[in-house]
């Protein structure tokens, strides 16, 4: 009985060591393995690959952008001075051009030519009776300079020869002003009037602008006043995206500041006759500012809000805490740490950049 008890025993601790052991061996093999990818994936350190520029001293192309509108300089609202009498024709349409003088509406001339005939005819009666009362007087008719000036206004005044030349200058001046003409060249807007139809009193009737000068109105900040001078270079480009802009220059800087901090600049602008009245541009006033430290805009990134500037020295980037100041489309001015005349400034690769962190030149073409 005790030889079976010990033959059971020792069975069962073998079958428990045999259980066990293929435990320990995986165990065992483990640890050798995740070492061995450890040193696998570990990779060594790279460089960051950038290009690099020489910071130095130069003019600053200053740019600033502002929207504004097209004005005419010179614009006329024209409007018939006799609103009784019917258009008789219209010679224009809106968008023609026209010259000095240019004739561009007519009123009907019946009556008005019937009435100057009339005021005419009153006007040569009342000089002959001017004549009698003066003859009365003992004066000559064909010698006026020799009568006293009260004998002549009272023989005026009794004659009616006053108010009948007054009555024929009326009738004259409607009779010229049945036609309108244009003030000066220029193009025809805004014109709603019809043929045969009484001009409306309440409104022009066409209005001509003058289009051999434009200019363009625009505001800028309060604190853009010292970059902007009368004689700056300026570009009007229309939002009209088929048209190329215009060069002009700034020929007035109103000296007020409004509720909103702006003010008020207008731009003759040249070669204007792309440009209509009232059309929406942008503005780009350019200025030469000399003997600044110019970088591209590539070249400054944001670090826990700050503007940084990286520079290579020994290899390395090295960080710069910097300030922009003035700038345009591509480039700033700047100052701050490191920001010297000769200092080598990372332009581009420098996103992912840390401070002190090894670099490889790139050679630009």
């Amino acid at each position: 009985m005790k030889d079976r008890i010990s033959k059971y025993a020792c069975g069962k601790y073998v079958w428990i060591l045999l259980v066990l052991l293929p435990s320990c061996s995986g165990g065992g093999n483990d640890q050798p393995a995740e070492e061995e990818q450890g040193i696998v994936t570990a990779l060594p350190e790279q460089k960051n690959t950038v290009t690099v520029m020489e910071l130095k001293r130069r003019n600053f192309d200053h740019e600033l952008v502002s929207n504004g509108k097209v004005e005419a300089r010179q614009y006329a609202d024209l409007s018939f001075r006799v609103t009784s009498e019917p258009i008789a024709q219209i010679y224009v349409k809106n968008g023609d051009r026209v010259r000095k003088g240019q004739k561009i509406a007519e009123l009907a001339l019946f009556i008005l030519d019937n009435k100057l005939q009339q005021a005419r005819n009153s006007l040569a009666q009342a000089e002959l009776d001017m004549q009698d009362v003066l003859i009365g007087q003992g004066y000559a008719p064909d010698r006026m300079q020799d009568v006293p000036a009260a004998i002549r206004e009272l023989a005026e005044t009794r004659s009616g020869y006053a108010q009948s030349l007054a009555n024929y200058e009326l009738a004259r001046y409607e009779r010229e002003q049945a036609a309108l003409t244009a003030p000066f060249d220029g193009v025809i807007a805004n014109l709603t009037g019809k043929s045969f139809n009484t001009p409306d009193a309440s409104k022009p009737f066409c209005r001509v602008i003058g289009t051999e000068r434009m200019e363009a109105s625009f505001t800028v900040l309060e604190s853009e006043l010292p970059l902007i001078e009368e004689g700056d270079r300026v570009e009007v480009t229309p939002y009209a995206a088929t048209l190329p802009p215009c060069k002009g220059c700034v020929t007035e800087i109103n000296p007020m500041v409004d509720e909103n901090g702006m003010v008020q600049v207008k731009a003759v602008v040249e070669s204007p006759k792309r440009l209509f009245d009232g059309m929406n541009v942008r503005v780009s006033v350019k200025r030469s500012v000399p003997d600044q430290l110019v970088i591209p805009k590539t070249a400054v990134v944001l670090r826990s809000g700050k503007q940084v500037v990286f520079t290579l020295k020994d290899g390395k980037a090295m960080w710069n805490y910097v300030q922009t100041g003035l700038e345009n489309m591509t480039e700033y001015t700047v100052t701050g740490d490191g920001m010297e005349e000769g200092a080598q400034i990372i332009v581009t690769g420098n996103v992912n950049l840390a401070h002190e962190a090894p670099v490889v030149v790139r050679e630009e073409k």
